[in-house]
């Protein structure tokens, strides 16, 4: 199991008073110091836990080329006609994934192609289940073409989640499934399709991001 690398100084900051206390404990004999080092133990675990980086399908095997993954793990919650406002300008299809502050919160390609554009838009703070949060919150937008086929996604913050962390640029490359970055505890990804795409997944379906099929392009 991997770490993302914009977690070990989570994970390093709460052994240093967990270290503390443990050594107080075992140098004046007092029990009770002891035991306030687990606490700081286990908020390490959790961030862990938190920015655990696991290999998926995607790494192993190369996604059939029509095939739209979902670029992180959680639960569907828009599978079709788009939200009011939320869709970038156009005809689109929007699936929108929220995950939980125990979901793995890398982020991956969910299509393969160049980055034509990337854009960071600063907002508010609201619960990522929340309707509202994909107009008003802070949010990446990236999007992707591969010949005629085009993909628009974001990465948006939650209550919790405070950084977004993107990791690709205009006119780079990206394989379907390719690690792009993270959101910081607790967030939503939207991604959006065109017509031409039939979305594969429904409304409270759990997803794995780089492995669960959300939208294919016909004849693929």
């Amino acid at each position: 199991m991997h770490i993302d690398r914009a977690g070990w100084p989570f994970l390093a900051l709460p052994l240093a008073p967990a270290t503390a206390f443990a050594a107080l404990g075992r140098v004046t004999g007092r029990r009770g110091l002891q035991l306030a080092s687990w606490p700081w133990v286990a908020l390490s675990a959790y961030m862990a836990l938190f920015f655990r980086d696991p290999d998926r399908r995607c790494d192993r095997e190369r996604p059939a080329s029509g095939d739209v993954l979902a670029p992180a793990d959680g639960v569907v919650m828009v599978a079709g006609e788009p939200q009011p406002g939320v869709a970038p300008d156009g005809d689109w299809q929007q699936v929108s994934i929220f995950l939980s502050v125990v979901d793995v919160h890398v982020n991956r390609s969910p299509y393969r192609g160049e980055v034509t554009s990337t854009s960071h838009r600063p907002g508010s703070f609201l619960a990522a289940y929340r309707k509202e949060s994909a107009h008003r919150n802070e949010r990446s937008e990236i999007w992707l073409r591969d010949g005629d086929r085009e993909v628009v996604f974001r990465q948006v913050v939650g209550v919790l989640a405070r950084r977004i962390v993107t990791r690709v640029r205009a006119g780079e490359q990206l394989a379907t499934g390719q690690r792009m970055g993270l959101m910081k505890f607790g967030s939503r990804m939207d991604v959006f399709v065109p017509p031409s795409c039939t979305v594969t997944v429904t409304e409270g379906q759990r997803v794995r991001g780089g492995e669960t099929v959300i939208a294919r392009w016909s004849g693929n």
